[in-house]
């Protein structure tokens, strides 16, 4: 004859809304957020690229006017009809398009003159994310933060 086992109780239930409960990782979420942390990166490490330290000056902090300037440069190199481009000539174009909403973000926040050129960028932005194309409002609001940028 076999001795008896031990009894053991059955594991208490998983809270409601836990992974366990509802038969879902947090895997697919925390995949997301790591491709949102290296796509945001990239984002200010173009910005960075694109802008460099043309001053001849090595300080660690820049002016309104040269995130500006960094803004107007980045948008000057943006082909909005590569945005839906596969591969890299896409890639590039949106890695500046973003490189130039958060330089334009930067000068507004320095310098409360350039809100105009980061509206307008920003408007251009919300739009191409709301429709996932470029449209006539998005060619507006990019026709009007050049047209800023000609004027700096």
């Amino acid at each position: 004859m076999q001795p008896q086992q031990p009894y053991q109780a059955p594991a208490p239930p998983s809270p409601p809304g836990s992974p366990a409960a509802s038969g879902r990782s947090r895997g697919p979420l925390v995949i997301a957020l790591l491709v949102g942390l290296v796509v945001g990166g990239a984002a200010v490490g173009a910005a960075w690229a694109l802008t460099g330290d043309t001053s001849g000056t090595s300080g660690t902090g820049g002016s309104a006017r040269d995130d500006a300037r960094g803004a107007c440069d980045a948008l000057a190199g943006v082909d909005e009809s590569k945005f839906s481009a596969k591969g890299r000539a896409g890639e590039l174009a949106m890695y500046r398009f973003a490189g130039a909403f958060d330089l334009a973000a930067a000068a507004a926040a320095g310098d409360s003159s350039y809100e105009p050129l980061a509206k307008a960028v920003s408007r251009a932005s919300n739009r191409h994310r709301q429709v996932f194309e470029v449209d006539a409002e998005v060619r507006k609001e990019l026709a009007k933060a050049r047209g800023i940028c000609a004027d700096l």
